[in-house]
């Protein structure tokens, strides 16, 4: 460049500082014209600041920042807007102990996920609680199917009133039912809410369109409809659904000793609980293998269409020893044509199980795991022991 005499460098788009050398500074503006952003000690040019930039360049990166900024700002209070005019149109439900506060309590609680249950909407969806709406009773209260006015269709347990009427509306009842409404598991019923009322207390759940399997086989046309086949998968994949979960802990939360039976009667172990009459309390110590009972009781009830409550006890009875000589093939349902050669080997193996959960020695009894393994084994069967099999046999695992 120290040789360079002249330069033209017009129409060139160029931008930045001048350089200082000979050659550039004793050029005239037309040298330079035409060029957007070229700065430097040329009459007729911008001066430079310090950075070397010209001053409108300077300006052109301020309009830049601005014209990025505006509408990130913009957005950002678009975004404010939105979500004050949704808290507007859908407020938050209401913690527990504030709802519990504001509302009087000769009134009644009711919240759940869209708000869209309310008191009036469950009287009139039940007809003030009409036995036609009603779909089951248990220990705590009846359950009832309620259509609400927005096609909601939903669950109500009407609840027994307390004999001490205590823990309805308490801190404890809340926080509990707060916690329950938060469960989510697949073999659970989803709380939704409860209500709490002069005339009435109730909770609300999730409704589940099926009916509950012994009614389905107490219905000789529905039972029909459950052939061998599909009862021996029933026993091998049901998927149960708990819908008392919590209930009894959330009416009596502040009990610490609990010695009220929390369960169905007819499939709890009959060494769980017995009767003075007055009241029901635990005499041994409750632990998953009492499950195994239940699952007994529930197997035994597939496979003879009926709760096995009155068959168990005379296998048990010694005025009745000659009930241990019953064949197991004339104790299944007698709704279904016989079982097939592999049905019948399945139907075998689900007997023996069973009796097996129900022997007298809790120690005896098995573990779920064990009878998910028998329950996968294939082996074949001689019919002829399938129908000649007797019930002491399988009581006693003679076989």
């Amino acid at each position: 460049m120290t040789s360079l005499l002249s330069i033209n460098v017009s129409y060139n788009q160029l931008k930045g500082r001048i350089p200082t050398n000979k050659a550039f500074q004793n050029l005239s503006f037309h040298a330079f014209k035409n060029n957007k952003d070229l700065c430097g000690n040329i009459s007729g040019l911008q001066a430079c600041d310090s950075s070397g930039t010209s001053k409108s360049n300077a300006m052109d990166k301020h309009k830049v920042v601005i014209i990025i900024i505006l509408p990130l700002l913009g957005v950002f209070f678009l975004i404010l807007a939105s979500a004050g005019v949704f808290s507007i149109f859908n407020p938050k439900k209401m913690d527990v102990k504030e709802y519990q506060e504001e509302i009087p309590k000769d009134l009644f609680c009711v919240w759940n996920y869209d708000g869209n249950i309310v008191y009036e909407d469950i009287i009139e969806a039940t007809e003030n609680f009409s036995p036609r709406h009603c779909i089951g009773m248990g220990g705590y209260g009846s359950a009832y199917k309620a259509e609400l006015s927005t096609g909601q269709v939903v669950a109500v347990k009407k609840l027994h009133p307390l004999e001490d009427g205590a823990g309805l509306g308490s801190k404890a009842f809340l926080d509990e039912i707060s916690a329950l409404s938060e469960v989510c598991h697949r073999n659970i019923v989803r709380l939704y809410g409860f209500c709490l009322h002069a005339r009435h207390s109730f909770i609300i759940s999730e409704y589940l369109e099926r009916e509950n399997l012994s009614k389905v086989l107490s219905d000789i046309e529905e039972a029909v409809k459950l052939d061998w086949v599909r009862r021996i998968n029933i026993i091998k994949e049901y998927e149960a659904r708990v819908s008392d979960f919590g209930t009894a802990r959330l009416l009596k939360p502040d009990s610490s000793n609990w010695t009220e039976l929390a369960g169905t009667y007819g499939y709890i172990a009959p060494g769980i609980y017995v009767s003075d009459f007055t009241k029901l309390a635990y005499t041994m110590r409750v632990t998953e293998k009492c499950d195994m009972y239940s699952f007994g009781v529930l197997t035994l009830e597939v496979l003879i269409g009926i709760h096995p409550g009155e068959l168990l006890s005379s296998l048990t009875s010694s005025s009745l020893p000659t009930s241990q000589n019953v064949l197991l093939k004339d104790i299944l349902d007698g709704c279904l044509s016989p079982p097939t050669l592999h049905a019948s080997y399945e139907l075998f193996i689900i007997a023996k199980l069973a009796f097996l959960c129900l022997d007298a020695n809790p120690e005896s009894w098995p573990t779920m795991k064990h009878v998910s393994q028998e329950l996968s084994k294939a082996k074949a069967l001689d019919l002829e022991l399938f129908h000649t099999v007797t019930l002491g046999q399988l009581m006693h695992r003679e076989i």
